[in-house]
């Protein structure tokens, strides 16, 4: 009989007894994942415990539910999305379209970075609007040197905006609304303020760190948070994609300037 046990601090699996490669039992934080949550427990509670020893009140639960909706899906004029919609219709593997997304959506502009970075600008500035201020203005020379290029503007803030957007202030509103937490709640009541002292809008990645902090995930969590809850959308694009062909492709053909085929003809 056999008696292996693969564990981590998260996860626990119990062999069958007659295959040591087939689960019998699984556990997270202790928890009987399938004698016990399954049929239970709302995917959202799932995942947090994924990330938390302890599961928070039900008020913060539907924070991240409905913050998962608003992520779901970022849409075709969002890089990553673009970048899954492209793996499609080229007829890339599903997991190569992932990737893309992935890859595309994992930097600091519109990407799951940004979000870390907003997220440590939330540990170092909290709440106090002068800090804040001080933080956008300094030389971003003085960043850290890492694998990721420089950033060129404040996270958090859409450096091609004039206003906020019109789903940002709804998402911003809507869970500060569900959870009433510190973060947001200062955010719904400063944010003109804190939009005139950065000079830019606020942007969906700046309300997804407030709340992802609110939750009191650390940045490197919630930047694998906001890769990950924004995937669904890539798969439903690049599937669409891969069954309309190249032909219905939804964006505008880009004309070559210096196309060396015309350079030919000439």
């Amino acid at each position: 009989m056999s008696t292996e046990k693969i564990h981590t601090r998260i996860w626990r699996e119990e062999a069958e007894p007659d295959n040591p490669f087939a689960t019998r039992a699984a556990y997270c934080r202790g928890y009987d994942v399938f004698g016990q949550m399954l049929g239970n427990t709302r995917w959202v509670e799932m995942l947090l415990l994924l990330f938390r020893d302890e599961l928070p009140g039900a008020a913060r639960l539907d924070m991240l539910e409905a913050l998962a909706v608003a992520l779901a899906n970022p849409g075709p004029r969002d890089p990553s999305i673009h970048a899954a919609m492209c793996g499609g219709v080229g007829g890339s593997s599903a997991a190569a379209s992932l990737i893309a997304a992935l890859s595309v959506g994992a930097g600091r502009y519109r990407g799951a970075r940004e979000v870390f970075d907003a997220m440590t600008a939330w540990d170092a500035c909290g709440t106090d609007l002068n800090a804040w201020n001080v933080y956008v203005h300094r030389d971003m020379q003085d960043d850290i040197v890492d694998t990721w290029p420089q950033r060129e503007h404040p996270p958090g803030f859409d450096p091609h905006g004039v206003s906020t957007a019109t789903s940002v202030r709804q998402l911003l509103e809507t869970l500060a609304h569900i959870g009433a937490t510190p973060r947001l709640c200062w955010l719904v009541a400063q944010r003109r303020e804190l939009e005139k002292a950065v000079g830019l809008p606020l942007n969906i990645s700046g309300v997804a760190a407030a709340a992802f902090a609110d939750l009191c995930f650390q940045p490197n969590e919630g930047e694998m948070l906001y890769l990950l809850l924004r995937l669904p959308g890539a798969a439903a694009h690049a599937l669409e994609q891969e069954r309309y062909g190249y032909k219905q492709f939804p964006f505008y053909p880009v004309e070559l300037e210096d196309d060396p085929a015309t350079k030919e003809q000439a």
